[in-house]
């Protein structure tokens, strides 16, 4: 299916910002192998929501349907495996897996999405994507009026907070450590009755996922219904960089408005390449992607 092959477009990552742009790539009789090896980043999230026409569906059976409908076009292909590197040659790219295949396009889309950096909290991967969450907008309807803790510090912490702050008054930002909020910023927070607690965080207690407890280092419990949380990230994929793509200061890939890279022939959407986390953005960046790299492919040949 696959050997001996030169594809269009490889797309490695299977998601949603990978499918989309498969679609758009399928529907343009453009062959295409898409990589995956079925561990997206928000598997343990329950429920997409912010998304029209799909809201509260759970994510893997939007990606299922979404990689059938995409897979009744012929020239679309699916590997379940995982791509670990990659290498320029003469007419494209090469992609090696972890399975030992070896293939080759004229372009490539990295969907790669990125992969959280848990802290050293118990619980706290647990519950990652159910009650411990990181975007309002996926996520702050169904916390409405609930105690609702904040796990950041100085700037991040205040936006979070300003947003959460339309959907709660109980809110209390858990900075672990000493705060670095500005004079403002502190009257703020004290207006809207915002808590700051400073206190190190040892554990989350919960049940299956949902939050009961927020236990601290001199063994203070509190409860929250639910936690937001800024962690940092890495890349899910090294590749994008090892071909010389740019990264922004965050560590995002650097794409342009049409989600392409700073290498000739590579795009990349979904998570990877920006900050607005959600399936929706992911969806629509790779409809571009996919667009964008057919008429790169286009404008090579006619």
């Amino acid at each position: 299916m696959i050997d001996n092959k030169t594809f269009d477009v490889i797309i490695v990552g299977g998601s949603y910002a990978g499918l989309s742009a498969a679609m758009a790539l399928g529907r343009s009789l453009r062959n295409v192998l898409i990589i995956d090896n079925g561990k997206p980043c928000n598997r343990q999230t329950p429920y997409s929501h912010n998304f029209i026409t799909q809201d509260g569906i759970k994510p893997s059976v939007i990606a299922q349907k979404a990689k059938e409908e995409v897979l009744n076009y012929d020239t679309i292909k699916f590997l379940n495996d995982f791509a670990i590197r990659g290498q320029k040659t003469k007419n494209g790219f090469e992609i090696i897996t972890e399975n030992g295949k070896k293939i080759k396009s004229k372009k490539l889309i990295f969907s790669t999405g990125i992969k959280d950096t848990m802290p050293e909290i118990k619980g706290f991967s647990d519950c990652w994507g159910i009650s411990v969450i990181h975007c309002p907008y996926c996520h702050g309807f169904e916390f409405k009026g609930q105690k609702t803790g904040i796990i950041a510090n100085g700037n991040t912490a205040f936006h979070v907070a300003s947003l959460v702050n339309n959907l709660t008054d109980k809110i209390s930002i858990l900075t672990s450590g000493k705060s670095n909020f500005t004079t403002e910023q502190t009257e703020k927070l004290k207006k809207n009755n915002i808590e700051i607690i400073e206190t190190e965080i040892s554990e989350i207690e919960h049940n299956n996922g949902n939050i009961n407890n927020v236990v601290f280092k001199n063994e203070k419990k509190i409860n929250f219904d639910a936690v937001y949380a800024a962690i940092p990230f890495v890349q899910h994929s090294n590749i994008p960089a090892s071909l010389g793509c740019k990264l922004t200061e965050q560590g995002h890939i650097e794409v342009d408005d049409f989600q392409k890279t700073s290498i000739e022939g590579i795009y990349a959407c979904g998570d990877n390449s920006t900050r607005m986390r959600s399936v929706a953005n992911a969806v629509a960046s790779g409809n571009i992607a996919g667009a964008m790299t057919n008429m790169e492919l286009i404008n090579d040949n006619f």
